[in-house]
């Protein structure tokens, strides 16, 4: 596999040269391109994009074989050499996400009256979900194989609505990092597990305070009255999709049932949430950051691109700079752009003939621009015509993303019948919203 990955990285580059290669050429003769040089760019730049999601592609795929890897593992097999002390730090790491959501479930429970009751009741139904027995019974749900008067039974026997349709905790975790590296904005937004509150609320500083004065020994300056606070509050909203999978590959012997679920799921899921984070309304769903809101990011932090159609070098460097340097540096700073805006970037140049967009020259790295990582999307915009958002810079980590860890899948296990098929519905909730305005530079055409 890593092989492949290398074989993709340099076919990718190749082309990556041969663009350019064009470009000179054109520039150099000073012409425009050929109809046959513009079909040709185009069909090369879609085979650039497309190399880069097969790259990403494979990535999954390798993290997906060391999973199943594990699993056989866990069902008795004798783990590969090497591979004993990476699955130590799994069960390491896993466990410690388990005790971080008891804690907060700790957090978020004391709070008035009654509060010592309502953090026994939450630590009891985490740490049931968290079970292997619970575990197994949820698999055996998932296939069919508990019937309804056994779960209506076990229903009352475990503190959560339903039994066993709510995931185990650790295939909820699982499913969150899962959906965390299919999609761009959750991979490098700041997470938060709600356990039991109806929602997570967190100061904002609104307007900084005025700066210091210039005064005596004894005296204290003048007092301020600019520095002014907010309050921003992620509400989880219920999300929820609908799948169907095989009864054929339900039963096979060697299918886990909640990785083909969950891995199903999370793609379901990762799309809907990415669109949300984007383009958001803020009203019974995600605000999203193409969204002008004094909720989260004001028309004040726009830079238009220099052009109705297209981006300009110093369109971009006016992007650049008006992100404060204690941003531009920090590992969650990024571009993001549509594949269609990365091509018109592709072709931009500095006054001495340097090409502004870096492609990536090591797998897991990133292209970057002027030194920054950049990163596509499907679902940013690419409309290019006057006045509207194309693109944007920004430290990530202050978009805050609320995951409530109370999942559910329900199985319906006769609506398909006629088509040998069983249906899923998997059901979570979420929020998220921009948290700092001045951490994001949105860009928009002239």
């Amino acid at each position: 596999m890593q092989a492949k990955l290398r074989e993709l990285l340099e076919k990718r580059n190749r082309l990556i040269q041969a663009g350019r290669d064009l470009y000179e050429k054109v520039d150099k003769e000073k012409r425009s391109m050929t109809a046959e040089e513009k079909q040709n760019d185009e069909a090369r730049f879609n085979e650039i994009a497309d190399l880069g999601s097969d790259i990403k592609r494979i990535e999954r795929q390798i993290e997906l074989e060391r999973e199943q890897a594990a699993t056989t593992v866990a069902a008795g097999a004798t783990p590969p050499a090497g591979q004993r002390e990476q699955e130590a730090n799994d069960r390491e790491h896993r466990s410690r996400l388990i005790a971080h959501a008891v804690r907060l479930s700790r957090f978020a429970s004391v709070t008035g009256e009654g509060a010592s009751r309502s953090v026994s009741f939450q630590d009891r139904s985490l740490e049931a979900r968290a079970g292997l027995a619970y575990h197994q019974n949820h698999e055996r749900y998932l296939r069919g194989q508990i019937g309804e008067q056994e779960l209506r039974a076990l229903a009352a026997d475990v503190a959560i609505s339903g039994g066993y349709l709510v995931m185990p905790l650790q295939m909820s975790m699982d499913l969150i990092q899962a959906v965390d590296d299919l999609v761009f904005i959750r991979q490098k937004a700041t997470k938060h597990l709600v356990t039991n509150a109806d929602g997570v609320g967190m100061p904002s500083l609104d307007a900084d305070p005025a700066d210091s004065d210039w005064t005596a020994e004894i005296a204290t300056g003048s007092e301020d009255s600019s520095m002014q606070f907010g309050r921003r509050e992620l509400k989880p909203y219920p999300l929820a999709k609908r799948i169907k999978v095989s009864n054929k590959l339900i039963r096979a012997s060697a299918m886990n049932v909640e990785n083909l679920v969950r891995a199903r799921l999370a793609y379901k899921f990762a799309v809907t949430q990415e669109k949300a984070f984007l383009t958001g309304s803020g009203a019974g769903q995600p605000l999203g950051v193409f969204t002008a809101s004094n909720d989260g990011i004001p028309t004040s932090r726009d830079v238009v691109t220099g052009s109705a159609t297209d981006f300009t070098f110093d369109g971009l460097l006016d992007a650049l700079y008006s992100l404060k340097g204690s941003y531009v540096n920090r590992p969650s700073t990024a571009w993001g752009f549509h594949r269609d805006g990365v091509k018109r970037i592709a072709k931009l140049k500095d006054s001495q003939n340097r090409y502004l967009w870096e492609p990536s020259q090591q797998v897991g790295q990133p292209d970057r621009i002027k030194g920054v990582p950049l990163f596509m999307s499907e679902f940013f915009p690419n409309t290019f015509t006057t006045g509207l958002y194309v693109g944007m810079l920004a430290d990530w980590s202050y978009y805050h993303i609320a995951d409530a860890l109370s999942m559910s899948v329900q199985r319906l296990g006769e609506l398909y019948a006629e088509t040998n098929q069983v249906g899923f519905i998997g059901r979570m909730e979420l929020d998220g919203l921009p948290v700092l305005s001045e951490a994001f530079v949105r860009i928009k055409t002239s």
